[in-house]
């Protein structure tokens, strides 16, 4: 798995300093959400597991599917900070199996037992556009999904 923890970085000795993250989604009111997510894993080039709790962006996601999760590298000033969107569309929610067990083994890891107990399903996601944080069409971001 690769982790979005080091996107979007070049080289993965560059950890200059901590990314922002964020899932945005919307339900079929048009009301939108944004959260602070730090789970989601990519599976390969185009695909990325989160895991969710019972909660607004779960509800959001099951009412419509697509999503954006935003990364980002802050930097001394605006112009050099460097992110990701990648806007995606989800395939599958798991609430039991293998892979909400993973997840739960991967955070309690990563953080601990109380977030991990607190996942209730692992959705799976297809990344069908990405974009820079900052796009005026210099055309590299497949260079950022690459390193």
């Amino acid at each position: 798995h690769r982790d979005l923890h080091s996107f979007p970085t070049r080289r993965s000795s560059d950890l200059r300093q901590p990314r922002l993250r964020g899932l945005s989604t919307g339900n079929l009111k048009g009301e939108v959400d944004c959260a602070c997510f730090g789970s989601p894993r990519m599976t390969d080039e185009s695909t990325i597991v989160i895991a969710l709790g019972k909660n607004r962006t779960l509800d959001n996601l099951l009412d419509n599917p697509h999503a954006c999760y935003l990364i980002m590298e802050p930097a001394q000033n605006l112009f050099e900070w460097r992110g990701v969107r990648l806007y995606s569309k989800m395939k599958r929610c798991e609430t039991s199996g293998e892979s909400v067990e993973t997840m739960k083994t991967i955070i309690s890891e990563k953080a601990d037992k109380a977030a991990a107990q607190m996942i209730f399903a692992a959705l799976t996601f297809t990344i069908e556009q990405v974009r820079l944080l900052a796009d005026f069409g210099q055309g590299c971001e497949k260079s950022i999904l690459s390193a």
